[in-house]
C-alpha cells in the first residue's frame, strides 16, 4: 500500500524542499527516492559482544529489515547498550544493570525522536533490555513490535542439563569443599554451549513470555532458541507485521491496557518467573499512564496457579517449553482455566483468544500442567507486606517446600560483606541475612544478589537460612530470598533500622514480612538513624540516584504518560 507521509513523523526529514539537506544524507547512504518516500522503521537491537544473550541479534535484525522492505517500508537499523547480568553479577558492575533498563529506553527514544522514524521493531536478549525496549515502545506509541533474541541451549554436565545458575551454585559448592577444581572447570566450560539468553525461567525468559502475553510480540516468537534459523522467519514476520500496524494505526497503548498487564502478571506467576517481573510491569504501566504497582502485581501472583515446571524452581529449560509448543501453549492452559483475558488486542490485529485458536496443550508431557491440577495452587511469586516492608517486598516460592521462616537477623550494609561471610562459612543455620543500602537510590542501582544466594545453595544451606534485601534477586535465584523491600534503607525504611539478632518472620502463605519490634522501638531507633552517602557522587549512577523512584512503582526515572503534554507518534 502507499502510505501518506503527511501524517507521519518522517515527513519532517524527508518531504518538501526544506528536507533537501536531510535527503542528501539518505542519498549518501545509497537510499533511492522510492525508499526515502516510504515510511521509516527503526530496527533497534541490543547487539554487542558482551555476552551470548546479544550476539545473534544483529543477524535477526537483518531478517526484520527484509520483512519491512517486503511491505514497502524503509528500515533503519540502530543499536543501543546492554549490561549483561551474568557478567555484571557479584561485583560493583551489577549496580549498572537496572540503570541500563532506563538508559536503553531513553537512548531508543532519543534515536527515534531525533530521526523522526514512523514505526519500530525492537530486539533484545538480556534481562533489562527486554523491559527497556517494551517501555520505550509504549512511551513513543508509534506502531511497534518486540522480538526476543531467543534462549541459550542447555549445557550437559555429567548426564544432566545445566545452566549458568548451576555454575554460580558450583562456586558455593567449591568453597565448601564439595566440588573439585576439575569439576568446577568442566562445568564452566560446558554450561553455556551457544548464543542466547539464560535458559531457565530467569528474567530474560520471564519477560519474553510477557512479550507474548501482553500482546507486543508475534505469537510463538519467544520460543525458538537463539541458534535456530527458524528465528529468522519470526523476525521477518515481525518486520512485515509492523507495516500492517502502521497501515491500521494500531499502537502499543491500544495493546498495553490494564487487562493486558494482568495477563502479563499471570504468565509470570504461572511459570514461576523472575521476581524482577514485579519491578518491570509497573515500569511498563507507567509509560502508558496506568496505575499498576507492585501490590497490584502481587495480588495477581497470589491468585494464579503455578503450572510450568521450569528452572530454577523446577526441572525444565526454555528449549523444553519450545519443543511442546512454546509460550502459546502456556497461554492456552491459562485461557482454558479462565486465568487469561482472551479479548485483549495484540500486534497481529487479532485478540489473544483469536491467536490461540487451534493451540492445544499436549497431553504427553509434564512441563505444563492444567490450572485444575497445578504444581501449587498459588503463583510461583508472592508479595509480602508488614512492619519491615510497609511498601512491600517480593519472593519467588516456586519449587519451595517450606513457606515460613523465623530467625535472628545477620545485618550487612552491602552485598560484598554478605558474600564474604558466606564464603568463610561465618554464619549459623536459621539466621536471616539482611543486605541493605542496595536499593534503587542506596546502591545505587538495586543490585541482584545471585552470587550470595547461589553460594548459600552450593553450600547446602539454601533452605536453612533466609535472606532479605532492599536490592533485587536474579531470576535464577532460589531459596527463601526476599527482595524489593520498601521503603529502602537509604530513605529511612525499617530495614535500615535493624540490628543483629532482631527476630524476623517471613510468611509467604499469609504474605507477611515482620520484625519483632514495637512501633515505639522502631521510632526510637529512627531518631538516631542518619542518611548514608554512597560512593557514586558523579556520573551515570549519581544521576540515576537523583531521579529513581521506589521499587513499589517499578523504580522508574520519570513521571510517565500521566504527565506528558504530547505523544511522539503524533508530532
Amino acid at each position: 500500500m502507499a502510505f501518506d507521509k503527511s501524517k507521519l513523523p518522517s515527513r519532517y526529514v524527508s518531504v518538501g524542499p526544506e528536507s533537501a539537506p536531510h535527503r542528501s544524507y539518505y542519498y549518501a547512504m545509497g537510499m533511492t527516492e522510492e525508499e526515502i518516500a516510504q515510511p521509516f522503521v527503526g530496527v533497534a537491537t541490543c547487539w554487542n559482544e558482551a555476552a551470548p544473550c546479544n550476539i545473534s541479534l544483529g543477524r535477526q535484525a537483518q531478517a526484520v529489515k527484509l520483512g519491512v522492505k517486503a511491505k514497502k517500508g524503509t528500515p533503519r537499523e540502530f543499536t543501543t547498550i546492554t549490561v549483561t547480568d551474568g557478567i555484571a553479577m557479584g561485583h560493583a558492575g551489577m549496580k549498572s544493570s537496572l540503570v541500563s533498563r532506563d538508559l536503553i529506553a531513553d537512548s531508543v527514544e532519543l534515536t527515534m525522536r531525533g530521526h523522526c522514524y514512523d514505526a519500530m521493531v525492537t530486539l533484545a536478549g538480556c534481562d533489562k533490555s527486554l523491559p527497556g525496549m517494551m517501555m520505550v515502545m509504549v512511551r513513543l506509541n508509534v506502531p511497534s513490535i518486540f522480538m526476543y533474541g531467543g534462549s541459550i541451549l542447555p549445557g550437559r554436565f555429567k548426564g544432566r542439563d545445566v545452566t549458568v545458575q548451576d555454575v554460580f551454585e558450583a562456586v558455593g559448592a567449591h568453597s565448601a569443599g564439595q566440588m573439585s577444581d576439575e569439576d568446577l572447570k568442566l562445568m564452566e566450560c560446558v554450561a553455556c554451549p551457544s548464543a542466547g539468553s539464560c535458559g531457565g525461567q530467569f528474567t530474560a525468559n520471564t519477560m519474553a513470555c510477557v512479550s507474548e502475553a501482553i500482546g507486543l510480540a508475534v505469537p510463538g516468537s519467544a520460543g525458538a532458541p537463539a541458534p535456530y534459523e527458524s528465528r529468522d522467519a519470526y523476525a521477518e514476520a515481525s518486520g512485515q507485521m509492523v507495516m500492517d500496524l502502521l497501515e491500521k494505526n494500531i499502537r502499543p497503548r491500544d495493546i498495553v491496557t490494564k487487562e493486558a498487564l494482568i495477563n502479563a502478571a499471570r504468565i509470570i506467576a504461572c511459570s514461576g518467573g523472575s521476581t524482577n517481573g514485579g519491578l518491570h510491569l509497573p515500569a511498563i504501566a507507567n509509560e502508558a499512564g496506568i496505575d499498576f504497582d507492585m501490590f497490584d502485581v502481587a495480588d495477581i501472583f497470589r491468585d494464579t496457579p503455578y503450572i510450568a515446571d521450569l528452572k530454577p524452581g523446577g526441572k525444565y529449560v526454555a528449549k523444553d517449553l519450545y519443543e511442546i509448543g512454546g509460550v502459546p501453549v502456556l497461554m492456552r492452559a491459562l485461557l482454558d482455566g479462565g486465568y487469561l483475558n482472551g479479548d485483549c488486542l495484540t500486534v497481529t490485529g487479532k485478540t489473544i483468544g483469536e491467536n490461540l485458536e487451534g493451540v492445544k496443550v499436549p497431553g504427553d508431557q509434564d512441563i505444563i500442567y492444567s490450572t485444575a491440577n497445578p504444581i501449587t495452587p498459588t503463583g510461583g511469586v508472592v508479595g509480602l507486606k508488614g512492619n519491615l516492608a510497609p511498601d512491600g517486598a517480593i519472593v519467588k516460592v516456586a519449587g519451595m517446600d517450606t513457606l515460613t521462616f523465623t530467625g535472628p537477623a545477620r545485618v550487612f550494609d552491602c552485598e560484598e560483606d554478605a558474600f564474604e561471610c558466606v564464603e568463610n562459612r561465618g554464619y549459623e543455620e536459621g539466621e536471616v541475612f539482611v543486605i541493605r543500602y542496595e536499593g534503587p537510590k542506596g546502591g545505587p542501582g538495586m543490585r541482584e544478589m545471585l552470587a550470595t544466594t547461589a553460594a548459600l545453595y552450593g553450600q547446602g544451606m539454601g533452605d536453612k537460612v533466609a535472606l532479605i534485601t532492599d536490592g533485587r534477586f536474579s531470576g535464577a535465584t532460589r531459596g527463601f530470598c526476599i527482595g524489593h523491600v520498601g521503603p529502602e534503607a537509604a530513605v529511612g525504611g525499617p530495614i535500615g533500622l535493624l540490628k543483629d539478632g532482631d527476630v524476623i518472620t517471613i510468611d509467604a502463605v499469609e504474605g507477611i514480612l515482620d520484625v519483632d519490634l514495637s512501633e515505639e522501638e522502631l521510632a526510637e531507633r529512627r531518631k538516631s538513624w542518619e542518611p548514608r552517602e554512597h560512593d557514586y557522587q558523579s556520573g551515570a549512577l549519581w544521576r540515576y540516584a537523583q531521579t529513581v523512584g521506589d521499587a513499589r512503582g517499578g523504580a522508574v526515572t520519570h513521571p510517565g504518560a500521566k504527565a506528558e503534554k504530547h505523544v511522539y507518534a503524533d508530532i
